[in-house]
């Protein structure tokens, strides 16, 4: 899908003339010109001898500039110049390679950049310590900027570095144009209501997602899961060709997601597609997994979003039913001891296959005890992010210190847990 209509160009009033470019030639200039002169470039080639004087001016009219100011004519070289091998005249051709290049995909924004034979460049550079010129600009800088320029015209999209759709790379030696495609982002929030779905794919252990007899051929430890079942309608809307699913921290298989949701940004890749009707896809999600997991607040996004949304550290407010035998004056006063204190938390034995065995410091900021019940008891707590609550409660063989279970001096288990609340939102 290309983008956009060429503009329509407004008609100047002749009233409105552009306001004069200075451009400074002193003796050391016209001498370093008369010297370029004298080795037979193309007027692109020849003004960008002295790219950097006289800002709005194109090359050429900085060579027209500089031949006018010595009065002599302009040369112009037989057959292509030696110097660029005439790629400042192939502008049609360029911008057919990208449009064939970005051929299918919608795009609104683009980069565009150029690989060039170095012995041009270093041949480049070292005529203008021939001629003497400290103002050149490099033939890639130029060529960059004029395509950028056309392609601006003959699209309508917008060029420069800022949040690109399609970056283009011009590559001289080889004669044709490389895509990259960068991503498209939506933001929301989910709610997991299903104890046996992770957040994230799961590739299977045994053969790391390449499928095998213990994953029925499906290289997956769970059928599907938060990310797979968001993505879908996404994937399918955007015709992307793969997702990532970054998320603000990561609820335990079995626990639940509830309240307002946790933040998270999908990450669609290499998308032929970019505008779609998110709300209506939110809705799709929404149905299709009636009962297991809810998307809210879902938007278009930008890929700074996925750096704020892993590096956030909210606190987090838990519901977890515990079984256990303790009084209810045990329990309240175990929740007083612990409110604000540090534990230590060892990695734990469930994660240790897949993340560094170290101690982190965490703290248990706030509990209460919603109600008891003989053998078993239901806790509210609001703690820091990353702290392993199940580990907290139970001891983990020691590994959390101190523990409830500890604490209370009798052993627990954590019977089932839900996050209540991620508070990204406060302060």
């Amino acid at each position: 899908m290309w983008a956009g209509r060429v503009p329509t160009v407004p008609m100047v009033a002749a009233t409105a003339p552009r306001p004069p470019v200075t451009f400074p030639l002193d003796d050391s200039v016209r001498a370093a010109a008369r010297r370029g002169l004298a080795l037979g470039l193309c007027p692109e080639c020849f003004g960008r001898l002295f790219g950097r004087l006289g800002h709005g001016l194109s090359n050429p009219e900085r060579a027209a500039r500089l031949a006018a100011d010595l009065g002599v004519a302009l040369p112009v070289p037989e057959g292509a110049c030696h110097l660029c091998g005439g790629a400042f005249d192939r502008w049609e051709t360029w911008i057919q390679r990208v449009r064939t290049a970005a051929e299918g995909r919608e795009w609104h924004r683009f980069s565009c950049g150029s690989r060039w034979d170095p012995e041009i460049l270093a041949r480049e550079e070292s005529i203008w310590v021939d001629v003497g010129s400290a103002f050149g600009e490099s033939a890639r800088g130029a060529f960059n900027r004029e395509l950028g320029k056309r392609l601006e015209a003959a699209t309508g999209a917008v060029g420069g570095p800022d949040r690109p759709d399609l970056v283009f790379l011009a590559d001289l030696p080889a004669g044709r144009v490389e895509l990259t495609v960068l991503p498209v982002y939506f933001s929301g929030r989910y709610r997991k209501f299903d104890r046996t779905l992770p957040q994230t794919r799961w590739p299977c252990r045994r053969c790391e997602g390449r499928g095998c007899d213990r994953c029925g051929g499906t290289g997956k430890t769970y059928p599907t899961s938060v990310e797979e079942v968001v993505a879908a309608p996404f994937l399918a809307a955007t015709r992307g060709e793969g997702s990532r699913f970054h998320g603000m921290g990561r609820e335990d298989i079995d626990a639940r997601m509830l309240g307002d949701g946790r933040p998270f940004v999908l990450e669609i890749d290499r998308p032929r597609t970019r505008t779609v009707d998110v709300a209506a896809l939110a809705a799709e999600v929404n149905r299709s997994a009636e009962g297991r997991v809810e998307v809210l607040e879902a938007a278009a996004s930008v890929a700074a979003e996925v750096v704020r949304v892993k590096e956030a550290a909210p606190l987090k407010s838990y519901r977890v039913a515990v079984l256990g035998e303790a009084s209810e004056a045990k329990i309240n006063e175990a929740l007083a001891f612990v409110a604000g204190r540090a534990i230590a938390q060892r990695t734990p034995t469930r994660v240790a296959h897949r993340r560094a065995d170290r101690v982190r410091t965490r703290r248990i900021v706030a509990g209460r005890l919603v109600e008891a019940a003989p053998g078993r008891f239901t806790l509210d707590l609001r703690a820091e992010a990353g702290t392993y609550i199940k580990e907290w409660v139970e001891g983990d063989g020691g590994r959390t210190e101190p523990s409830l279970a500890a604490l209370l001096g009798v052993p627990l288990s954590v019977e089932a847990l839900d996050v209540l609340q991620i508070h990204d939102r406060e302060g």
